[in-house]
C-alpha cells in the first residue's frame, strides 16, 4: 500500500526558509499555487451568496500568500491600513474643513514617511556618507514586501475621500481586503479605491465568458514570463549586461532590445497572470499595460506602460501640481512634468539608475512640451504638415520612440551607475565641478558600440543563438500585430468546449514546466 508522507505535504504550505531565491517561485509556476487556488474558487462557489465567508476566505488567503511568498505576516501592512483607515474615517466624517485637511496632510506624511524610512534611509545616509568621503555601514532595515504598492493604494483611499469620489463609507474589513488583496499586493496594479471597494458588495458570479478571459490572460502571462522573459533574461541579458566588454556592439544592442522585451514581458506577463486570477474570483482589476512600444512619444509610452501607475500619478501628483501653477503657463507644466517623474523615478528604487530614470523620462516629456509649438511651426514652414500626418510618418515616430525608451532602460538595468563629481577646467586656478552619473559598464558598452560594434557578427550570432532570435522577433511581431487580434483570440478561446479550454492550458502549463529554469528569479518589479 502507498504510503503517504505527511510531512511533505506540510512542508508545501510553509515557507521555505532554507532557499529565499525561491520563495515567490510558487506563486506562478508552481502547481501546488495552482492547486490550493482552485481550491479557493471552489469554496467561493459554495459561498457566492455568503458576503461575509467570502471576504474570509479572500482575506485568509491573501495573507497566506504573503507569508508563502516572503516568510512573515504583513505587520506594517496591518500598522498602515489601521492608521489609513482611521484617517478616512476622520475625512468622511461631518467635520471641519481645517481638520479633515490636517487629517489627509497627516496621512500623506505618514505614509510618505513609512515608504522613505524603509526603502530610502540607507540610501540617503550613503549618499551623504560618500559626499564626505566617508564610509557607511548600512543600517538593518527589513524592507516590507510590496510597501510601494499598498502605500500609495491607501494614499488613494484618502484622496478619493477627500475629493468625493468615494460614494459611501466601507466597513474595516472591505479596506483591509482591498488594501491585502493578493493578485496585486506585491506587484500591482495599483487599484484606486473607488474602483476596487465597490466589487466587494457584488455576488460572486462567474461566467463563461469571465473563465474564459481570466484563464486566457493566466495563460498569456505564463508564456509571457516563463518561456520569453526567463529565456532572454539568462541566455542573454544577464551576459551581456554584466560583462559587455567581452562582446562586440552589434551584440550589445541585441542585448540591449532583449531587455526591453524582457522587462515588458516579465512585468506585464505577472500582472497578466494577477488580473486574470482576480477575474476568476469576480475581481476586474485595472488595465496595466497596452502595447507600449507602440507609443510615438515617451507621453504615450506611459499611457501604455505600467498604467496604473501612471494614472496614480497623473491624477493625484500631477494635476494638482499642474493646477497650483498653472500662472506659470508653459514653463509650469514642464515643472509638474519633472517633478512627477523624479518622484516615479524614486518610487521604483533607492539608486541613482532609478532616479536618472525617471529624471531622463521627465526630459524627453518637458522637451516635446516646451518643442511643440515650434516644431507645428517648422513643419509648416518646410511644407511636412502633411506629411507627418501619414501612417509611414507614424512608424518613424513609433521606431524613434522605441529607441529613446531602449536608451532609458540601459540606464534603469545598470546596479552600479553612481553620481561623482567632475572637474571643469575653468581657469588656471579655477576650477568647477558638477554632479554627473558614472558607470563603468556604460563605459564598456559605449567603448564596444563605438568602436567595435562589427555588424558581420549579426549572422554568426544567429546562427549560433536561434533559439534567442526566434523569442526575439516572435516578441516583436506579438507586440505590434493589431490589438484586435488578441480580441478575437480571446474571443473564440471562450467559445470553445471547456473539454478543449482545458487540453490548451494544460498544454501551456505543459510548455512552461519545460520551459522554467531551476532557479528561475522572481517578477522583476516584485523588488519595488
Amino acid at each position: 500500500m502507498m504510503g503517504i508522507d505527511i510531512s511533505k505535504i506540510y512542508s508545501q504550505f510553509i515557507h521555505d526558509k532554507q532557499d529565499s531565491s525561491r520563495t515567490f517561485q510558487w506563486a506562478y509556476d508552481n502547481s501546488f499555487f495552482f492547486f490550493i487556488f482552485i481550491g479557493l474558487l471552489l469554496f467561493l462557489f459554495l459561498a457566492q451568496k455568503d458576503r461575509r465567508l467570502r471576504w474570509a476566505l479572500l482575506t485568509g488567503f491573501s495573507f497566506y500568500f504573503y507569508y508563502k511568498a516572503i516568510g512573515y505576516l504583513p505587520y506594517v501592512l496591518l500598522i498602515s491600513t489601521i492608521v489609513n483607515y482611521g484617517l478616512g474615517k476622520v475625512l468622511i466624517k461631518d467635520y471641519k474643513d481645517v481638520l479633515k485637511k490636517a487629517a489627509l496632510i497627516f496621512g500623506v506624511v505618514f505614509n510618505v514617511g513609512a515608504l522613505g524610512y524603509y526603502k530610502y534611509t540607507n540610501f540617503l545616509f550613503s549618499a551623504f556618507a560618500n559626499f564626505k568621503g566617508q564610509e557607511y555601514t548600512p543600517l538593518a532595515i527589513i524592507i516590507p514586501m510590496g510597501i510601494s504598492y499598498f502605500s500609495f493604494k491607501a494614499l488613494s483611499y484618502l484622496f478619493d475621500i477627500y475629493y468625493g469620489s468615494l460614494e459611501k463609507e466601507y466597513s474595516f474589513s472591505d479596506f483591509l481586503l482591498y488594501m491585502v488583496f493578493f493578485p496585486s499586493v506585491m506587484q500591482g496594479p495599483i487599484d484606486k479605491s473607488r474602483d476596487f471597494l465597490p466589487q466587494i458588495d457584488n455576488d460572486y458570479h462567474l461566467d463563461r465568458e469571465g473563465a474564459a478571459k481570466g484563464i486566457f490572460l493566466i495563460m498569456s502571462g505564463l508564456i509571457k514570463k516563463v518561456v520569453i522573459a526567463d529565456y532572454l533574461r539568462f541566455f542573454l541579458v544577464e551576459r551581456v549586461m554584466e560583462s559587455p566588454d567581452r562582446f562586440t556592439g552589434v551584440e550589445i544592442l541585441i542585448a540591449i532590445y532583449g531587455y526591453a522585451i524582457y522587462i515588458y514581458c516579465n512585468f506585464s506577463g505577472f500582472t497578466d497572470m494577477g488580473i486574470g486570477i482576480a477575474q476568476l474570483m469576480g475581481f476586474k482589476l485595472t488595465d496595466n499595460f497596452n502595447f507600449p512600444y507602440k507609443a510615438k512619444s515617451v507621453a504615450e509610452f506611459w499611457r501604455r506602460w505600467h498604467m496604473s501607475l501612471s494614472s496614480w500619478l497623473q491624477e493625484y501628483l500631477f494635476v494638482p501640481l499642474q493646477m497650483s501653477m498653472r500662472t506659470l503657463r508653459l514653463m509650469g507644466n514642464v515643472l509638474a512634468v519633472f517633478i512627477t517623474f523624479v518622484i516615479c523615478g524614486v518610487w521604483h528604487g533607492a539608486s541613482w539608475n532609478f532616479i536618472i530614470w525617471g529624471a531622463l523620462h521627465a526630459f524627453f516629456m518637458a522637451f516635446a512640451l516646451a518643442i511643440k509649438k515650434p516644431k507645428e511651426n517648422f513643419y509648416k514652414l518646410i511644407r511636412i504638415d502633411r506629411l507627418v500626418k501619414t501612417k509611414a510618418w507614424g512608424v518613424l515616430q513609433v521606431i524613434f520612440t522605441f529607441h529613446l525608451i531602449c536608451f532609458t532602460w540601459i540606464v534603469f538595468s545598470i546596479p552600479d551607475l553612481k553620481i561623482i563629481p567632475y572637474g571643469i577646467q575653468m581657469t588656471n586656478n579655477f576650477t568647477f565641478y558638477i554632479n554627473i552619473p558614472d558607470s563603468v559598464v556604460m563605459h564598456q558598452m559605449y567603448d564596444q558600440m563605438t568602436m567595435f560594434f562589427k555588424a558581420n557578427v549579426f549572422w554568426q550570432f544567429i546562427a549560433a543563438y536561434p533559439m534567442i532570435m526566434v523569442l526575439l522577433v516572435s516578441a516583436f511581431v506579438l507586440h505590434y500585430i493589431p490589438a484586435s487580434v488578441y480580441t478575437k483570440a480571446e474571443y473564440y478561446f471562450s467559445k470553445l468546449p471547456i473539454v478543449v479550454q482545458a487540453q490548451v492550458l494544460t498544454l501551456v502549463i505543459w510548455i512552461v514546466t519545460q520551459s522554467r529554469f531551476a532557479d528561475s528569479p522572481p517578477p522583476i518589479y516584485f523588488n519595488f
